[in-house]
C-alpha cells in the first residue's frame, strides 16, 4: 500500500506531466525526464512477462525507442502511462511472435525480492498457495494483476490501456481479488 508520502509524489507527477511531455516533444534531452519516471514501471511489467532481465531490457529499450519517436504524434486525449504501456505490450508481443514463449506471473517476485509487500505480509507456504490459485487465473485476469500491482499502474490508466470504464476495472479487480482471497481461505 503506498504511503501518503508516495501517494503525493505520485499525484504531483501526475500534474507534472502535461508539462514534461511538451517539454520533451521540443526538446529531445526533456524525454529523459520521462524515461526516468515510467522505466521501473514499464521494466517490472515487461519482466514479470517475459521472466528474463535480458528480454525485459531489451523490450524496455525498444519500448522507450518506439515512445520516443512516436511522442510528436502523442494526442493527450488518454492517459500518457495507458500510450506508454500499450507501447509496451506491442513490443512485448512482437518478442513472444518472435520467441514463442511466456512465463508466470511469479516470475515478477524473483525481481523484487525483498520489495514484494505481498510477500512481506503472508507466509512462504501461503504465498505458494497464491502463485498456484493465480496460475489458474485467465490470461486476462493475469494481466490485470500485473498492471496493478507490478506496474502499479492506477484504475484510471489500466482502464484507458484496456479500453475500458474505470468503475468497470474496479469491478473487475474487486471481483477478482475476493475470488482469491476465498480461494485462498
Amino acid at each position: 500500500m503506498l504511503g501518503f508520502e508516495a501517494v503525493k509524489t505520485k499525484q504531483m507527477i501526475h500534474d507534472e506531466l502535461p508539462d514534461l511531455i511538451a517539454a520533451a516533444k521540443s526538446d529531445p534531452a526533456a524525454f529523459g525526464r520521462l524515461y526516468d519516471r515510467y522505466l521501473q514501471p514499464v521494466y517490472r511489467y515487461l519482466y514479470s512477462r517475459l521472466g528474463d532481465a535480458h528480454s525485459a531490457e531489451d523490450v524496455t529499450s525498444q519500448t522507450f525507442i518506439a515512445a520516443y519517436e512516436a511522442l510528436p504524434k502523442y494526442r493527450e486525449q488518454g492517459q500518457f502511462t495507458a500510450w506508454l504501456f500499450r507501447i509496451a505490450r506491442s513490443k512485448m508481443n512482437d518478442h513472444f511472435r518472435r520467441n514463442r514463449y511466456e512465463v508466470e506471473l511469479e516470475a515478477a517476485e524473483r525481481m523484487t525480492a525483498g520489495e514484494d509487500a505481498l510477500g512481506a505480509l503472508i507466509h512462504d507456504e501461503e504465498l505458494g498457495r497464491l502463485r498456484s490459485v493465480i496460475r489458474n487465473l485467465n490470461p486476462e485476469e493475469q494481466d490485470l494483476i500485473r498492471l496493478r500491482y507490478v506496474a502499479d499502474l492506477s484504475f484510471v490508466e489500466i482502464a484507458d490501456l484496456l479500453g475500458k470504464r474505470e468503475d468497470a476495472v474496479k469491478k473487475t479487480m474487486y471481483r477478482l481479488l475476493a475470488r482469491l482471497k476465498s480461494q485462498m481461505e
